[in-house]
């Protein structure tokens, strides 16, 4: 029987995914190997892992890869891209670690039109570190450190950083997807791949917002976790190219 479908070989060889059920995480990540070995560049590629569960991902990937300091993912990036040119380089974050704690880094790096790709994954809320409040936690959402829900006027409203992004004048390409559907998945492949090719042919600082669910710190199962996705998440978050050059 002739075979159809294989592994990527960006993954280790029979590791199996330690992230949690439901968790989009392993689909992401099987979408930027394949985005990576077609477009040949596997050996000439280097991520910068945020900390959480972004930065488990280390442990699975087998090509160059290295960790930062919480929320400086885009600064150590920059370092990379800059000593190594020729090196397709990317940032892979959750959004405590990108728009929180990382805000400025992630800014400066847009702001400069770093040459750089940026995977940011946005499930509402920080994952690994605890189930704090994110700058992304929807209205009314419950956090531990937010345990009555997100009030505006204790904290702020959600943070869409897409847009936020898209006020500077440097960035090439902005696009918010998600991996609810297998339609948007293969939505979310091209568009990671988009951001690849800008780096390869020099254009620029892309970013590429995932949309995902959490449901160990959302407290549901998998089901209803994809449910409240793309019930309230989706709402909040529009999916949809924000900004093409």
């Amino acid at each position: 029987m002739e075979k159809v479908y294989s592994r990527t070989r960006t993954l280790q060889k029979d590791m199996v995914s330690g992230f949690c059920p439901g968790c989009m995480h392993g689909t992401i990540f099987k979408l930027i190997g394949e985005v990576l070995e077609e477009l040949d560049v596997v050996e000439k590629t280097a991520v910068v892992f945020g900390v959480g569960c972004c930065g488990l991902a280390m442990g699975y990937v087998t090509y160059d890869n290295t960790t930062s300091p919480h929320g400086r993912a885009c600064a150590v990036a920059t370092g990379v891209k800059r000593a190594n040119p020729e090196t397709l380089v990317y940032t892979y974050q959750g959004d405590g670690d990108l728009g929180a704690i990382g805000l400025g880094e992630t800014m400066s790096a847009a702001n400069r039109g770093e040459n750089i790709s940026v995977i940011f994954v946005n499930n509402g809320i920080y994952g690994m570190t605890g189930g704090q409040m994110a700058p992304t936690t929807l209205i009314g959402m419950k956090a531990t450190t937010a345990p009555s829900g997100r009030d505006p006027a204790l904290h702020g409203y959600p943070m869409h950083m897409c847009e936020i992004l898209d006020q500077l004048t440097a960035p090439v390409y902005l696009e918010r997807c998600s991996c609810n559907t297998p339609q948007n998945v293969m939505k979310t492949r091209r568009a990671i791949k988009k951001a690849f090719r800008n780096q390869l042919d020099g254009k620029g600082f892309s970013m590429v917002e995932i949309v995902t669910s959490c449901p160990t710190n959302w407290g549901l199962e998998p089901v209803e976790a994809l449910a409240f996705l793309e019930e309230k998440m989706l709402s909040e978050y529009p999916l949809g190219v924000i900004r093409d050059r």
